[in-house]
């Protein structure tokens, strides 16, 4: 059962300045939904946990995800089928172990968040599938249309803020992790009035990618990169930095913040064309708008500089307009907000720097090479997503 918190506070003076000494037995790096897993579980575990995030808990990639997620809960699907779809878009380098591991434990994930309260979106009495480019199934869930992220977010919040003995640390900023004799003893934060030492037996890193050094991205403000050069400057081997994922349709409208264009967009129906209306992708690969990633977002720069153009366009207009305001509810207004009807007019699309493949190594356990630091979620390199990452695999 639960503990209720016992976390213990200490103020002593260092180089003529305060600073706060801590104590618990984990600290979670992170908010997002690796951030609130782990620490829903090792307060399960009967063990005190501190969250630091740098802004509120909902400002996180996760909370904005819009597409779906995909796991193996459709009687015409199977494990062995995500497994060759993984593989095939990872370029066949990922770490075939995790594949297997991930994609097997995924339905009982999504059964355990509908559990703590996640209403995906149904078709009828049964889960509403789409799909997504790389997917030869549709396997992909998704809530509210396209407001999956925000559906998970709630969910987990609510389950671990009903916890005594989770402690939050909200608009507070991670400095550095603490280390003795290659291992990690804590973190170093700061909420911009107070230097605290959080010392814990376990430092759990959830800090997620760094898309925010590109200029065209999809990702948050907070999404840069802390976590990897905490975990370097600790010790902790990085693997596959090289490996970024572009997404590739974000909304593409001069001196407008760059916005996600989901690809379930695409799988539902819609097509990338050039300004003239021509449909491109069956040139690039035999799955056309439903290719992988990597493959749409360089067809997209290729067809962007032989035609001179800034950006491609996504047109809609073979889905119905009804399923279209059903489906996408958020994309409809945000494209709205530039006098953009999706039910009739193409959008402007371009990739944008989307996610981050490869990070801090670790085992199947999140386990790295620095003793005591755990990694998960977007910012660990287990090498489940190999070269790219399947779209929905999160």
């Amino acid at each position: 059962m639960p503990q209720k918190s016992s976390h213990k506070r200490y103020l002593l003076n260092v180089s003529g300045g305060d600073i706060a000494h801590r104590f618990t037995d984990v600290v979670v790096l992170g908010s997002g939904a690796a951030g609130l897993r782990a620490a829903i579980e090792s307060a399960l575990g009967g063990l005190n946990v501190i969250v630091v995030s740098k802004q509120a808990p909902e400002e996180t990639n996760t909370y904005y995800a819009q597409g779906g997620v995909a796991a193996v809960l459709s009687k015409n699907d199977s494990v062995d089928e995500h497994i060759r779809d993984t593989l095939k878009a990872g370029c066949e380098l990922c770490n075939k172990e995790a594949v297997r591991t991930i994609v097997s434990e995924g339905p009982e994930c999504i059964r355990e968040l509908t559990e703590w309260g996640a209403a995906f979106d149904m078709d009828g009495d049964d889960l509403a599938f789409t799909r997504e480019g790389g997917h030869r199934r549709a396997r992909i869930i998704h809530a509210h249309g396209d407001a999956t992220g925000n559906e998970i977010m709630d969910a987990l919040l609510k389950k671990a803020r009903s916890f005594d003995n989770i402690l939050w640390f909200e608009n507070t900023f991670a400095i550095d992790l603490l280390t003795e004799a290659e291992t990690c003893r804590g973190v170093l934060i700061s909420d911009g009035s107070e230097l605290s030492a959080v010392w814990a037996k376990q430092v759990i890193m959830t800090t997620g990618g760094c898309g925010r050094l590109y200029r065209e991205t999809t990702n948050p403000e907070i999404a840069t990169g802390d976590g990897l050069s905490m975990a370097w400057r600790a010790g902790a081997t990085l693997a596959n930095m090289e490996m970024v994922q572009f997404h590739p349709t974000t909304l593409y409208v001069a001196g407008a913040t760059r916005a996600l264009i989901s690809e379930a967009v695409r799988g539902e129906g819609g097509t990338l064309t050039i300004k003239d209306g021509h449909a491109f992708m069956k040139e690039y690969d035999p799955a056309g708008d439903l290719a992988p990633r990597d493959i749409v977002s360089r067809a997209i720069l290729k067809e962007i500089k032989r035609t001179g153009e800034t950006n491609v366009y996504l047109d809609l207009s073979a889905i119905d307009a009804d399923k279209l305001k059903k489906r996408f509810p958020n994309i409809r207004k945000l494209c709205a907000g530039f006098d953009i009807d999706i039910t009739c007019d193409p959008i402007p699309v371009r990739p944008s720097a989307h996610y981050m493949i490869g990070g801090i190594k670790t085992d199947l356990d999140g386990r790295t090479s620095v003793r005591n630091l755990l990694v998960a979620g977007e910012v660990a390199s287990t090498g489940f997503h190999g070269a790219n990452r399947l779209g929905a695999n999160s």
